[in-house]
């Protein structure tokens, strides 16, 4: 990805982190910041008073930066960060509009000299690595900051995954960004969608093993993540349900016990689909499982298996999958 930069004046809006809490966004009437300003948000621990409307924001990991995209806010966007995988197509257009800061995360100097007055996170890591710009830092220069309390690095603010707590997030920024109608229409088509994918249940009966990533041993989604929900909205019974945590390392004798009627293969940039194909086809003990010896695979983007606006569409892209292998 090339990494690109614009000369743009400033224009930081003034916004403050305060103590620790959580709950959505709140306004506080006293301000002059325009209608519904300012707000206090929390997240991860932190609570943050957005005194205006952010105009320059930067998102930083694919999840921050899709959910600005599917609100249609590229437009007050000055930088995004870290994707995962593509875009998804209907948003390429509007991600090719904003500037990319960095492949990973920027360092201080890249994301303050885009001059931002509102930081976007999908991962607490995004403010703590040490050569990035931290929190309390920005708030210092102006500059407010939002995790996901799906991503917190902290036991402060534990937030269980769901597509509830999923379409709270997308709720809270669009309150930030003075947009909550977008956020609405967002939750009503998923939930419509995951409605009919219920209804039709493509993957009843179907034992799954989803595959994210690793080799000495496998990195599967398992009990508590998006994988789960995934699984869970068309039918199928994910075969490390019961372990705990969103994503966790299971032993490849347990994958080959379990013996999955079909894998789900995520791509990403640090593991594609065809590197994972063939891992299992080049093993000995692995290519002899039914779903391997069978090819009986479903692919779909990493950033559609993790907590975030393409969630439901990961879902979607399951089922649809799934009925065809039969």
């Amino acid at each position: 990805m090339t990494t690109t930069r614009r000369s743009l004046p400033i224009a930081l809006g003034t916004l403050a982190l305060l103590g620790a809490c959580a709950g959505a966004p709140t306004p506080d009437e006293s301000g002059t910041g325009g209608a519904g300003y300012p707000l206090t948000v929390d997240d991860c621990g932190t609570t943050a008073t957005i005194e205006q409307r952010p105009e320059r924001a930067v998102t930083m990991n694919q999840g921050a930066t899709e959910v600005a995209l599917a609100l249609g806010l590229q437009d007050r966007l000055i930088g995004t960060a870290y994707l995962d995988n593509p875009v998804a197509e209907r948003w390429s257009d509007a991600y090719e509009s904003v500037d990319v800061l960095s492949d990973a995360y920027p360092d201080q100097e890249s994301l303050l000299s885009a001059e931002p007055d509102f930081v976007y996170a999908s991962y607490g890591s995004a403010f703590e690595d040490e050569e990035v710009a931290g929190r309390e830092e920005l708030a210092d220069l102006g500059v407010g900051t939002y995790t996901s309390p799906l991503g917190c690095r902290n036991d402060e603010a534990p937030t269980a995954v769901t597509f509830e707590s999923v379409w709270d997030e997308i709720d809270t920024v669009a309150e930030v960004f003075g947009v909550p109608e977008r956020a609405e229409e967002i939750r009503a088509e998923q939930e419509d969608l995951l409605a009919e994918l219920t209804e039709r249940a493509d993957g009843d009966g179907l034992d799954v093993f989803w595959f994210d990533s690793g080799d000495k041993a496998a990195f599967a989604g398992v009990g508590e993540g998006g994988p789960q929900l995934v699984l869970d909205a068309v039918g199928a019974t994910n075969v490390f349900a019961d372990v705990d945590g969103e994503w966790a390392d299971v032993p490849w004798e347990d994958v080959v016990a379990a013996d999955p009627d079909v894998i789900v293969l995520a791509d990403a940039s640090w593991s594609s689909v065809e590197e994972k194909k063939k891992l299992l086809a080049d093993d000995p003990a692995l290519r002899g499982l039914t779903a391997v010896a069978q090819e009986r695979y479903v692919e779909l983007p990493f950033s559609a298996s993790t907590p975030g606006v393409r969630l439901a569409e990961g879902a979607e892209t399951v089922a649809k999958q799934l009925a065809e292998l039969g």
